[in-house]
């Protein structure tokens, strides 16, 4: 090694000591001719000092810059009482340079390195130089925060006996789930692969292998739209497991979650997890992955406007499949025009014509639509919506699922409302997990006239259910899960159909997906199920969700060490990219433009 010492351990008990350390300049001062630097590498700083007493370094030290690459050695000494930095490790001591030798000169930078600056930078151009945003202190932190998570994940399954098998990332296409990146074959002229959007089939094959547990740090692509938490290329904790129900599957991940937490933040998460149904979750919070740490929710009032005056409230309350609901943002009534529209904009984003609502301040309640209530509907309303001055209550009158996604939707723009006036205290180290279950299925998928799967076509029903896939499949449960930590989705599972039959049934009788398509999408997983394929079931986790989470931070860009924008840009290493004509006819690839096709 080029040092002797890292630039975060130094301490008065090495006072007298001829010491060598390395690393970038982080700050440099000029006190009277002394010059002070503080040395810094990924562990911390060291304070180092130039004197005049010694030339040769002095006057390399005079022309240092921030973040050049210095090596310096010298003798510990202790610092002066009046001097002592105590947030520093090492701020009761410094080094007196007796040699420096000047690696490398940093250029000017294009945005500054300390954090609250950094931060305010535009995004794309801390992105494009990735490798100095990286080299901030917190965000260095951060990725350390990633590789002690990966490891706490690999220590507990190794420990529960599972065996870390990587799968290819060459996979067959199967376009009836998220948009793929295609790869051309030059082997195989006009054939393609597509990168996997998971291992899903892989890991069920390792499962009639007889691998039992299986698990992997899996990459995982999809050419999807981006947002804050999306990225085209991902990581899933992927795990599976044969001869196992449910509870087998929750305990294991209660364990894993409870030892994440333990090993990175040392926070004691209390297990087992609450369950809650995918009905209740979105009865409750309109959402299949609520945030609980908040007592907004959401009540239905469908019974009460089936004989209302009010026209709109009353036909919606009368129509099959359609109900009146409501939340109490209770203390948001001094809510701002402003702030008012945005919501009616959102709530109209998913389908609503509008938002109605009522405000209760001095002792009286105010609403265009409260001319058309009665005294029976108001106080009802008034009763189980717990309605006091200084409330304010939302509601949506539509389809069950648009009405749910509305509420759940304004109960969360509510509560960042309520937080910002401070009438709303939401710990940053609270971490509600929850166990989504029960969900349904199958969906019906208007556009296609026909049953989709819910989570994916190899998810097994609940067994009591199993009769209905014939003569209501929408009444069936799948034996799906999901884990939700305050309001994000961690991950996703189920006990998957091990039956050749069963499984074939689900293809073309309920998702009526055609015979030859099944057998050339799925023809080689049907066979493998007929020589004997376990019980089986397992769980995805969203690894750079997961610790994103744990960072408390909002985008998973944060957690990536080079993510893309949310154009899938690499803006660092600038692509995507153009190719040349010579690779694209290798593969058998003739591009036109639009007038061509």
């Amino acid at each position: 090694m080029l040092r002797t010492h890292n630039c975060n351990c130094l301490t008065t008990a090495d006072a007298g000591k001829k010491v060598t350390l390395i690393g970038w300049v982080d700050t440099v001062r000029d006190l009277g001719g002394v010059r002070f630097v503080d040395l810094r590498d990924r562990e911390g700083i060291t304070q180092i000092v130039f004197n005049p007493s010694n030339p040769g370094v002095h006057e390399v030290a005079k022309n240092l810059k921030s973040e050049s690459v210095i090596e310096v050695t010298g003798t510990v000494t202790p610092r002066d009482a009046d001097t002592i930095n105590e947030k520093l490790a090492t701020g009761t001591i410094e080094v007196v340079a007796e040699e420096i030798t000047v690696h490398n000169v940093c250029a000017p930078l294009p945005f500054p390195m300390e954090d609250d600056k950094a931060d305010k930078v535009n995004e794309d151009l801390r992105l494009s130089y990735r490798y100095l945003d990286l080299r901030r202190p917190r965000n260095l932190n951060l990725m350390r925060m990633r590789a002690k998570a990966g490891h706490a994940i690999r220590n507990y399954l190794d420990e529960q006996e599972f065996v870390e098998v990587e799968t290819p990332i060459l996979f067959k296409s199967t376009p009836e789930g998220a948009r793929e990146f295609l790869v051309p074959s030059r082997l195989n002229p006009g054939q393609f692969y597509a990168l996997t959007q998971s291992p899903q089939q892989y890991k069920q094959m390792l499962m009639v292998s007889g691998i039992e547990r299986y698990y992997q740090m899996a990459k995982c692509f999809r050419d999807e739209d981006l947002r804050a938490d999306r990225q085209p290329e991902f990581t899933q904790v992927d795990i599976e497991m044969s001869f196992i129900e449910r509870e087998d599957i929750y305990a294991l991940i209660e364990g894993m979650l409870k030892r994440v937490w333990k090993d990175v933040l040392n926070v004691d998460i209390p297990t087992p997890f609450p369950r809650m149904p995918y009905q209740e979750a979105m009865d409750r919070y309109g959402v299949d992955k609520p945030d609980t740490r908040f007592a907004i929710e959401i009540t239905d009032f469908t019974d009460l406007f089936k004989n209302s005056a009010f026209k709109v409230f009353n036909t919606v309350a009368n129509t099959k499949g359609c109900v009146v609901r409501a939340i109490n943002a209770k203390g948001l009534e001094d809510i701002t025009q402003g702030e008012l529209t945005n919501l009616e904009t959102i709530a109209k984003t998913l389908g609503a014509k509008g938002l109605a609502f009522i405000k209760a301040a001095n002792g009286e309640w105010k609403s265009p639509i409260l001319k058309f209530f009665s005294d029976e509907e108001k106080a009802a309303l008034k009763e189980k919506l717990n309605i006091e001055d200084g409330d304010i209550v939302f509601f949506a009158a539509a389809p069950w699922e648009q009405a749910s996604a509305i509420l759940g939707r304004i109960r969360l723009e509510a509560a960042k409302l309520l937080q910002a006036r401070g009438r709303l205290e939401i710990p940053a180290d609270k971490y509600n997990f929850l166990w989504v279950i029960e969900f349904p299925l199958m969906l019906w998928d208007e556009e296609q006239n026909r049953f989709v799967s819910a989570h994916h076509p190899f998810t097994a029903p609940v067994k009591e259910d199993v009769p209905l896939l014939e003569t209501n499949p929408h009444a069936v449960r799948g034996q799906h899960y999901d884990i939700v930590l305050n309001g994000v989705e961690l991950g996703g599972g189920s006990i998957r159909i091990h039956n050749p039959d069963m499984q074939k049934k689900v293809f073309e009788d309920v998702l009526k997906i055609p015979a030859d398509v099944v057998e050339t999408r799925f023809g080689y997983m049907l066979k493998a199920f007929s020589y004997g394929a376990p019980p089986h079931g397992g769980i995805a986790l969203g690894f750079d969700r997961l610790v994103t989470m744990l960072a408390g931070r909002t985008s998973i860009r944060d957690l990536l060490a080079f993510p893309k924008t949310q154009r899938g840009q690499d803006l660092m290493a600038q692509c995507p990219s153009a190719v040349t004509p010579r690779q694209l006819k290798d593969v058998h690839i003739d591009l036109r433009d639009e007038e061509q096709l």
